[in-house]
């Protein structure tokens, strides 16, 4: 299977204000760590499942299962890179939608800046590429690029407006707990 990575299929950001300072914020730490009903609690009633595991050569790996639109979608996110302030996940994610199976690439990147106050920024940002079985997939349901790219932006990006600050709210309660047990 071959990424697109020159073309978008959809493309989000959002972010949320938390009342915790950014040194005491651990994005990796909270990923890796995210209890499955907490990950529910996130999205409701989009987000199904949640894990974290390795892959065969040892690199973290947080696999999600969600709803984004008329789709369920499984992600396979591996660590590109993880830290407390950063972390960029990319996927190989199975699509299926009602008219089949389908694939495409999600790079998800949660990112934590200090703000005002001793404040955090948290920015959820989902860039979706399509593969060449997508790509196939698309003309063999005489569905063109540009329709495709329309729907999943609009659902991927009404996902994504409210996950985000469920996500910092949590990332938020993380650091708490954490420093609360030091």
């Amino acid at each position: 299977m071959k990424v697109l990575a020159d073309k978008i299929l959809s493309q989000s950001a959002y972010s949320a204000d938390i009342d915790v300072p950014l040194a005491k914020v651990d994005i990796a730490g909270w990923l890796f760590t995210l209890p499955e009903a907490e990950y529910l609690r996130c999205c409701p009633p989009d987000h199904i499942g949640a894990g974290t595991t390795t892959t065969d050569d040892g690199r973290r790996m947080s696999i999600n299962v969600e709803m984004i639109g008329t789709a369920l979608v499984v992600q396979h996110y591996v660590a590109d890179e993880a830290t407390a302030s950063y972390c960029r996940m990319n996927s190989i994610s199975d699509v299926f939608t009602p008219v089949g199976r389908t694939q495409v690439n999600v790079v998800w990147e949660l990112i934590a800046e200090a703000i005002e106050g001793g404040r955090t920024r948290y920015t959820n940002r989902v860039t979706s590429h399509p593969t060449d079985v997508f790509m196939d997939f698309l003309a063999a349901h005489g569905q063109t690029f540009e329709q495709a790219a329309a729907a999943r932006q609009d659902a991927g990006g009404d996902h994504n407006r409210r996950e985000t600050p469920l996500f910092a709210a949590s990332i938020a309660r993380h650091a708490l707990s954490k420093a609360a047990a030091k």
